[in-house]
């Protein structure tokens, strides 16, 4: 487990490390360079830098951790890749139901996988799922999301790479928008934000902007119009502002 700088959780943890790109939201993928650092850095777990790589030996470490905490799984891979297992996707979810006092987070843009190996999965109330959307052309990934099983059901509209004028988001639980950061970070488009915003509001789905993202995205910031946007899913209700 690490502490996390990303917004909307508190630590990850990543029994599976590396991954393919599969749309353009992985041109410029954040944990790719990340890989490549810590290999260079000596961190044995990425010897084989990005290239797929499962890690049994902590597959079972969040029975360790006793303090309840939100978990991003596999921050620095994809679980539904087409080369990872069914039984190794089904010991995760084993671990995670294990550990109840938790919440776990996955994402995924392999979103016909997910729901393929729905049925093979037993899903609890504290494993969140969701999808990667980056621009309208990948928006039919939501709805492979909403023909799963799981209890809260998610979005990750970031990197941001166009509009979503039409988002369908019956079912989904929360939404999360953001900018892509770093080397040669494609901009984004302040409308393209507001119109999502807009839409969360009128579903009464819970809205999180993470971030414009940029070279320099501390400086660049969270704030929408004089707004922080921080909204977090609870089964019938929003919470924060």
């Amino acid at each position: 487990m690490s502490n996390s700088t990303i917004e909307w959780t508190e630590s990850t943890w990543n029994p599976l490390t590396g991954c393919t790109k599969v749309s353009p939201g992985c041109k410029n993928c954040y944990a790719e360079r990340m890989s490549k650092r810590l290999k260079a850095m000596g961190q044995k777990k990425y010897i084989n830098e990005f290239e797929l790589t499962e890690h049994p030996q902590v597959v079972a470490d969040p029975l360790k951790w006793k303090k309840p905490q939100t978990i991003f799984v596999n921050s620095m891979s994809d679980l539904f890749h087409k080369d990872v297992s069914v039984e190794f996707i089904q010991s995760i979810f084993k671990v995670m139901r294990e550990a109840h006092w938790h919440k776990f987070q996955i994402l995924t843009k392999r979103a016909e996988r997910l729901a393929e190996l729905n049925p093979q999965l037993k899903w609890a109330d504290n494993i969140w799922m969701g999808v990667s959307v980056e621009n309208n052309d990948y928006a039919y990934r939501i709805d492979y999301l909403r023909k799963t099983d799981a209890k809260t059901k998610f979005l990750s509209l970031e990197p941001l790479l166009g509009s979503l004028p039409n988002l369908n988001l019956d079912g989904i639980d929360w939404a999360i928008v953001g900018g892509e950061s770093g080397p040669k970070s494609r901009p984004i488009k302040e409308e393209w934000v507001t119109e999502i915003r807009d839409q969360c509001i009128e579903s009464q789905t819970p809205f999180f902007f993470k971030q414009w993202g940029g070279v320099q995205k501390k400086k660049a910031g969270r704030e929408l119009q004089g707004k922080i946007w921080s909204q977090m899913p609870r089964r019938g209700a929003f919470v924060g502002a």
